[in-house]
């Protein structure tokens, strides 16, 4: 049944203005993306949260392709001892860490089953693949003639959560990574800030996502890293949200894995190695980021489907007409493009009521939604409603206007999609250069929310943890990243929270 009702005004409530953490769970629910399963903290992701999560995966396996790496897979259990040979790693990670200690079952006399055999070493569940994936670097890198070593992989991750929220947190999520290896510390440098460009061609135009792209301060950097390059993203409660990350590891982890080559000059050599990924996070923010108060909003590019047929049938003996017209107005649509793929469309051919439809497919978020009905079908015109417009919204177009139009209208929801996130984003952007402003940019907030953020702050910091921790303390702000764009102050100035220099400016928010 539908939750909408003749006194509802929208499909989700509460609304995004009353209760934005619940507003997002229930966004998920009614679009039918995901439910939180029997372990805390996991999710089960469902047909239409997984499509997304696929289209996601192909689009961007096709591009990490194209930059020469290729896909291998690893295992999910990583030795103990392999953690414990990068210090600064396993202390980053040690607390997320989930642990297998026994290897069988067996049954008490009451019939209960009890782990029974102990592993002569404990094995860690993935968290990041740096160390295994460092292991056999070093097996499979003898000579300069093997770098670079460029690979991906397509896993599963799990890092114990205590504060669970699906999509964004979870203790097990999925994501790709990117492991390589190279000859010289300017090559994996730059291999690191390539990716980094890369995710920021692919989340602008396949998510609609603006983001801000810069370095990580040092309290903020991935562990084991000499410099983590991020991304950050702004969603509709103000919050940053980290979309993905690209590391820059130096020497760190090929001198615990013994990572050695032997340079064109005879002499052996440590590895210089990068590591980058992003994750089912991408969903999360894209919700939160696109989403209104009728549910998902799907950019053309990412949507399962682009275009759902809904046949209008109030008596039986009209629809076989009414289905033949849509077969042949799909074969038609088929034949189209839009961002060099065919167009995705659907004809929903349930059995039940037309507004019910209408409701699940605006709550999914496709981009466009045909009527057709024995009007249509005799006028030769269709009635179009788009996601991006008042519900009540529509267009009537004759059939062949509508295919010339068709991609047209496609990218039109696209961009308008992007440039609608844009605008939020530099709406609730601010440069400031007092204490007294920046205290009152992160407070002035709606104080019947608490998760509600000010913004994103451009704040001089004199680099000190002693600013970093009390602004944390006081305003529950991080350091996102030291944006690397000059329009976004990269100037010398005062520390406002100490007086002291400052190199420039960063960006302060709240963040999940």
């Amino acid at each position: 049944m539908s939750n909408i009702s003749p006194k509802k005004e929208y499909a989700i409530s509460p609304k995004r203005s009353e209760d934005f953490p619940e507003w997002y769970q229930q966004v998920i629910a009614a679009a039918d993306l995901a439910e939180n399963s029997e372990v805390r903290g996991c999710m089960i992701i469902k047909p239409w949260g997984y499509a997304l999560w696929e289209r996601i995966q192909k689009q961007l396996d096709l591009r990490i392709k194209q930059t020469g790496h290729k896909n291998v897979y690893f295992p999910l259990f990583i030795p103990l001892e392999y953690l414990q040979k990068e210090a600064e790693h396993v202390e980053g990670f040690a607390k997320e860490c989930a642990v297998v200690t026994h290897h069988k079952l067996e049954k008490r006399a009451d019939g209960k089953l009890y782990p029974a055999s102990p592993l002569t070493e404990p094995l860690v569940i993935r968290p990041t693949s740096e160390t295994i994936i460092g292991a056999a670097f070093s097996r499979w890198i003898q000579s300069y003639r093997d770098l670079p070593l460029l690979i991906n992989q397509w896993a599963n991750v799990v890092r114990w959560e205590m504060r669970p929220r699906l999509f964004l947190r979870t203790t097990e999520f999925l994501w790709q990574e990117g492991h390589t290896a190279h000859a010289n510390p300017e090559e994996a440098r730059q291999e690191a800030l390539s990716i980094l460009n890369l995710y920021e061609e692919f989340i602008r135009s396949y998510l609609a996502l603006p983001v801000v792209v810069g370095e990580k301060p040092e309290s903020e950097k991935f562990p084991g890293a000499d410099t983590t390059y991020t991304l950050e993203a702004m969603v509709q409660d103000r919050k940053a949200v980290q979309v993905g990350t690209s590391h820059f590891l130096g020497q760190n982890f090929s001198k615990a894995n013994n990572i050695r080559f032997l340079d064109r000059n005879g002499k052996m050599e440590f590895a210089w190695t990068s590591s980058w990924g992003v994750s089912t996070r991408l969903i999360g923010t894209l919700i939160m980021a696109h989403g209104d108060d009728n549910g998902l909003v799907l950019p053309p590019t990412l949507s399962p489907l682009q275009v759902v047929i809904l046949p209008l049938i109030k008596k039986e003996e009209e629809k076989p007409t009414i289905l033949e017209f849509a077969e042949k107005l799909i074969n038609q649509m088929e034949k189209l493009e839009f961002a060099g793929e065919k167009i995705r469309v659907e004809i929903d051919k349930r059995e039940i009521g037309g507004g019910i439809k209408s409701w699940e497919w605006i709550k999914k978020g496709v981009p466009l939604r045909i009527e057709i009905g024995p009007q249509e079908i005799s006028s030769g015109i269709l009635t179009i409603k788009r996601r991006d417009k008042e519900v009540k919204e529509k267009e009537k177009l004759d059939l062949q206007q509508f295919l010339d139009k068709l991609p047209f209208l496609l990218s039109e929801i696209q961009q308008g999609i992007y440039s609608r996130a844009e605008s939020f984003l530099k709406d609730h952007s601010r440069f400031i250069d007092t204490k007294e402003d920046f205290y009152e940019f992160f407070s002035s907030s709606d104080s019947s929310d608490k998760e509600i953020g000010g913004g994103f702050a451009y704040a001089h910091w004199d680099g000190s943890r002693e600013v970093e921790e009390k602004l944390k303390e006081d305003l529950k702000i991080t350091i996102r990243c030291i944006p690397y764009k000059s329009s976004y102050g990269d100037e010398p100035g005062i520390c406002p929270f100490s007086g002291n220099p400052s190199k420039r400016r960063v960006i302060f928010a709240k963040a999940y």
